[in-house]
């Protein structure tokens, strides 16, 4: 099987289907199987409404679109899957549905976290190979996966994201761009303080603040505060326009990180140890000292997150501001 890794036509596939904050998270994993392996073919299977983080990008040859919802839908999935041969397949999901996606494809080999640290357990029933990383952060973790690929022994830290595109209204100068929408609600900031830190950044800083959403309606109109409704192509265009963000646990953030933006990142329930912004000096992460660590879902806002109060956030972001100047 290791002379297969330095054929010219090895084939990989990269399953992580979604959602917005893990795509993320495995961008730097397939830059280093590209680096590792310049001359393999790579095709990474995803859930359409997310393909658009990985418009142009320079280590995959093919977007596999993963479509669900009806059986003729299931069935050219399954076509588009065993179209090619593959060597060697990551899941790097860690769900049953992203291991039978995998599985689907018969590859030579199958790579996946161990029972430690998938999500459903069950995955781990599809993987020939298991893997263990003593890594904290997600970014990491998903590193030492990509390297348990034969052959794979270049570590790149990079995410190459596209330009996005123009989508909804945003204000014609500077602005601070804040993404109030969470997985779950256990995650979130509450709503009526992004109009108490709107107020302070238009009176000090002269910034108005844009919460960014995707589809009319999912938000409330919060006084002062402007709506930007956009696809995900005009959230990326959005927060590289952006002067400055704030973010909770969510896609969003970590786009902001990826993009090397000003700003600061609010955490309650969450570790940001593990799920905070990945290598971004420029985004400040406040989290409260009594903040106790849990995954479960909540549908109600975490007691940590309604005690960062405006006025942290406000100096955090100023001193984030700062930074960059």
């Amino acid at each position: 099987m290791s002379a297969a890794v330095t054929m010219p036509d090895l084939r990989l596939l990269v399953v992580r289907l979604g959602a917005m904050g893990d795509v993320l998270h495995v961008l730097p994993a397939v830059a280093s199987l590209r680096a590792s392996h310049p001359a393999a073919r790579i095709t990474w299977a995803i859930e359409p409404q997310w393909a658009p983080l990985l418009e142009g990008n320079p280590h995959i040859d093919r977007l596999l679109p993963v479509r669900r919802g009806s059986l003729a839908r299931l069935l050219g999935t399954l076509r588009e899957l065993r179209s090619e041969s593959y060597d060697y397949a990551v899941d790097f999901q860690g769900l049953l549905k992203s291991a039978l996606v995998a599985k689907a494809a018969s590859p030579g080999r199958l790579f996946g976290f161990d029972r430690y640290q998938v999500r459903e357990l069950v995955a781990t029933l599809f993987h020939s190979d298991s893997v263990h990383s003593e890594a904290i952060h997600r970014v990491d973790q998903c590193l030492d996966l990509a390297a348990a690929v034969p052959g794979t022994s270049i570590r790149v830290r990079e995410f190459p994201l596209p330009e996005g595109s123009p989508d909804g209204e945003l204000p014609p100068g500077d602005f601070v761009l804040a993404s109030p929408l969470a997985g779950w609600q256990g995650k979130q900031w509450p709503l009526e303080f992004y109009g108490a830190l709107a107020a302070r950044l238009q009176r000090e800083l002269g910034l108005p603040l844009v919460c960014n959403v995707p589809s009319t309606g999912s938000l409330p109109a919060i006084e002062g505060v402007g709506i930007h409704v956009s696809s995900l192509a005009g959230l990326i265009w959005a927060t590289r326009r952006a002067t400055a963000v704030v973010g909770v646990d969510s896609g969003p953030m970590h786009l902001a990180a990826a993009l090397v933006k000003p700003g600061v990142a609010i955490f309650g329930p969450t570790d940001p140890a593990r799920n905070g912004p990945y290598h971004a000096p420029s985004l400040r992460v406040l989290r409260d000292p009594g903040a106790r660590t849990t995954y479960k879902r909540g549908d109600t806002i975490n007691g940590s997150m309604r005690r960062i109060l405006p006025d942290q956030v406000f100096e955090a972001l100023r001193e984030a501001l700062r930074f960059v100047a």
